[in-house]
């Protein structure tokens, strides 16, 4: 298994319901949020996943004991029995709202799709209600998308095991495998039965992306906080046409490293603070590296979609004055995890303090308001308020 990281901030995994994108946790793409801090840098990671259609902003955060989850776990495997099961009983009863326990594939999948890289069929799924498991979208020219499937689309079961009312992670179990095996999908779309059979694949995203738009404004999408996306939007930045605007956008994004958050926060900020957090009580801080574009005129896009690392370099760059941040309310999830290993090989992270803004904003349950609220059409809005700033004629 790949060494554990330190600190994890990340909502709740998919069990709950947080759309999941089988694609960074396991199968087929990726999804729970979440926030993780390398173990060989305690200040480096923070991962985080669970967007899609207006997802039920966060109510609190309990904590779970980290006693009595490892005690539980090997208490099952002296008796036989799972520790993953006895460990997840723990927490689900403690309240830890974003507690969650791994398997060890699930967690070293998890672990791979940090690097932007999975292996699966390329789609991402959301749990609906009664348990139904729904395609939320698919991955451009991947696996799921040549074989024709379809946001909307229901998946009934996967190899012939039935998949409603299961744990999105036993989804994603179901999902995985070795690169090139088959995997049959049975599916319902508007009434009518279909059967698919796709092979897995080796599959990547990339996180960050860059277009230009009229009167000289460069848009930078950064979808999600894999490894190498903060050198990827300093890049953008330092490539972006001279004289002109910038919009980060941020919809969507489920987080992700927060070193790599730091480092993409740095790009628009010459040092200064990104936020503090606290670990069972500990406070600590996260800086921006100097010499970053203090100059050119930037809009931060967000929405409900805008999740843990996205939102420590949203209200870093709000509070520091930096961006105007224009959308809707992003999701709010501002709390710590802290992974620990249990006696069968799974993993727990459970939930060990929250973090700050650097004015002091928690976003844990209350997320981000905009400065600028928008709905459809917030590009266009965001270039108004660029024009405001001095970009175009």
């Amino acid at each position: 298994m790949p060494g554990l990281p330190a600190v994890c901030l990340r909502p709740r995994d998919l069990r709950r319901g947080a759309v999941l994108t089988l694609a960074f946790l396991a199968a087929v793409g990726t999804a729970a949020s979440t926030g993780c801090w390398d173990r060989e840098d305690p200040a480096a990671a923070f991962t985080a996943r669970a967007q899609g259609p207006a997802p039920e902003p966060p109510r609190g955060t309990g904590t779970a004991d980290r006693e009595a989850v490892a005690r539980a776990a090997a208490e099952a495997v002296a008796d036989g029995k799972s520790g993953k099961k006895a460990a997840q009983e723990v927490v689900s009863r403690s309240g830890d709202r974003w507690g969650t326990v791994y398997d060890q594939g699930e967690y070293a999948a998890f672990a791979e799709g940090l690097d932007g890289r999975w292996t699966g069929v390329g789609l991402w799924a959301r749990r609906g209600a009664e348990g139904r498991i729904e395609v939320d979208r698919v991955q451009p020219a991947g696996p799921a998308a040549r074989a024709g499937l379809r946001p909307g689309d229901r998946l009934l079961s996967v190899d012939g095991h039935a998949v409603t009312g299961l744990a999105v992670t036993d989804v994603i179990a179901l999902l995985r495998g070795e690169a090139g095996t088959p995997v049959v999908l049975n599916l319902s779309r508007e009434g009518a039965d279909l059967t698919e059979t796709v092979r897995r694949e080796q599959l990547r995203t990339e996180p960050v992306t860059v277009r230009q738009l009229r009167d000289g404004i460069t848009v930078i999408k950064v979808a999600s906080f894999t490894r190498g996306s903060g050198e990827r939007v300093k890049a953008a930045v330092r490539e972006a046409p001279p004289g002109g605007g910038l919009m980060l956008d941020l919809r969507g994004n489920p987080g992700g490293l927060v070193a790599e958050a730091v480092t993409a926060a740095s790009a628009f900020l010459d040092g200064g603070l990104v936020a503090t957090y606290d670990v069972r009580g500990e406070q600590r801080a996260l800086y921006a590296d100097p010499g970053g574009d203090t100059a050119r005129p930037l809009v931060a896009l967000v929405d409900g979609g805008t999740m843990s690392a996205a939102e420590l370099v949203t209200g870093a760059l709000q509070d520091r004055g930096r961006a105007v941040a224009v959308g809707s309310r992003t999701f709010g999830k501002g709390s710590v995890q802290m992974p620990t290993q249990l006696p069968d090989g799974s993993v727990a992270e459970l939930t060990v303090g929250t973090y700050r803004t650097p004015g002091g904003r928690s976003l844990d349950g209350s997320g981000i308001t905009p400065d600028v609220a928008a709905g459809t059409g917030t590009e266009d809005r965001a270039a108004q308020v660029l024009g405001g700033l001095g970009v175009g004629p």
